[in-house]
């Protein structure tokens, strides 16, 4: 069987990847169509796809995941979309099953993918992120992110969908300053959500929100077994619901 029977069209959102762009493109170089949607990137972003011919980037301000998200599945050519972060990569094993998946004549519409993390080059097996999962291969007619996510964005699909079995490698945590600017930019876009759903910050929500964070990453969900690593993920993590109800009271005390 001709694994590139069915075309794909690989899409990824960007802003400032410069760290990771180049190997992400080098790894999704097997799909027919390439398109890279970019926040406005101030680092060498842009000027490093230059090199690669193929990628159609697009420039565009970044508003929300979601919206961002809709936007660059709208530009896709073919059929099955693989969505990827800059951060992720696909394995031999896990490429090989997708081309497969899609040549399969069944009613599937939409794929999972399990991600295994890592902390610079260290496997994260525990800390909250064990069972991972996350949509990363769909037919583009029966998939679309709910524009009322602004952050963790959720794909709604209309369809059947299936979790593939080989594993997506996750590089998200480079560093804890890197880390924690991420989590402070997830937790400001996640504030708004709730402000736009009339909710206030209160005190439990400063208190006992990070602390169950904390608690039930560290401590249940085996993050201790993690080392440093573990630890510094399940900190940060908490550090990120108290971020995001720090800034929903900001945006509760300006727009009142």
């Amino acid at each position: 069987m001709n694994q590139k029977q069915t075309k794909i069209s690989a899409l990824l959102i960007t802003y400032n990847e410069e760290k990771h762009i180049v190997s992400a493109i080098k790894n999704i170089e097997f799909a027919d169509e390439i398109i890279v949607v970019d926040g406005k990137s101030t680092d060498a972003t842009v000027q490093l796809l230059e090199q690669f011919p193929k990628v159609k980037v697009i420039s565009r301000a970044f508003k929300n995941f979601a919206d961002q998200r809709n936007f660059a599945i709208n530009q896709a050519a073919h059929q099955w979309i693989l969505f990827i972060d800059a951060d992720e990569r696909i394995p031999k094993p896990l490429k090989h099953e997708l081309l497969e998946a899609i040549n399969i004549k069944n009613d599937v519409v939409a794929y999972l993918f399990k991600r295994r993390f890592f902390f610079n080059k260290k496997v994260i097996k525990y800390s909250g992120l064990q069972s991972d999962t996350t949509y990363r291969l769909f037919k583009k007619e029966s998939a679309k992110y709910d524009t009322s996510k602004l952050v963790h964005e959720q794909l709604i699909v209309n369809g059947k969908s299936r979790v593939l079995n080989n594993y997506m490698l996750h590089y998200c945590y480079t560093s804890n300053t890197d880390y924690k600017r991420k989590m402070e930019h997830y937790a400001t876009l996640k504030a708004e959500e709730l402000h736009t759903n009339g909710k206030q910050a209160t005190l439990a929500h400063f208190i006992f929100r990070p602390v169950y964070k904390f608690i039930t990453n560290y401590i249940f969900r085996l993050g201790f077994l993690d080392g440093k690593e573990g630890f510094s993920i399940c900190y940060l993590s908490a550090y990120g619901v108290w971020y995001r109800y720090k800034m929903l009271k900001m945006l509760n005390k300006t727009k009142a």
